[in-house]
């Protein structure tokens, strides 16, 4: 067995830790009523550069628990992607296929 199989082998081995471990974190039940929801998840979502900062110095939380559930994850994801850029950065940062043109050839 080589040295580069042995690291694949200890990867895969603490890859499968980890992920049992975290197969076994439960969360209590939230309780209560008038719990954050979708529209709550969204403005937390485009609110999370802000809130990183603010905890940084004080007693912010990013995501709020307990929360509504898949509902309020729902809009925290896309509140995120909206002030985070979506897929509109990443389109930025490429080249766009339709208009590319490859300087060192000429057109035929």
């Amino acid at each position: 067995m080589g040295t580069r199989q042995q690291r694949r082998i200890c990867l895969l081995m603490l890859t499968a830790g980890a992920l049992f471990l975290a197969g076994c974190a439960t969360q209590p039940a939230p309780h209560g009523t008038n719990l954050p929801g979708f529209f709550s998840g969204l403005l937390h979502g485009f609110l999370i550069f802000f809130s990183l900062i603010g905890s940084l110095f004080t007693d912010v939380r990013i995501y709020s628990f307990p929360n509504a559930g898949r509902w309020y994850d729902f809009g925290y994801f896309l509140g995120a992607a909206m002030f985070l850029g979506g897929a509109h950065a990443s389109k930025k940062s490429g080249f766009d296929r339709c208009t590319h043109v490859d300087k060192g050839r000429q057109a035929e």
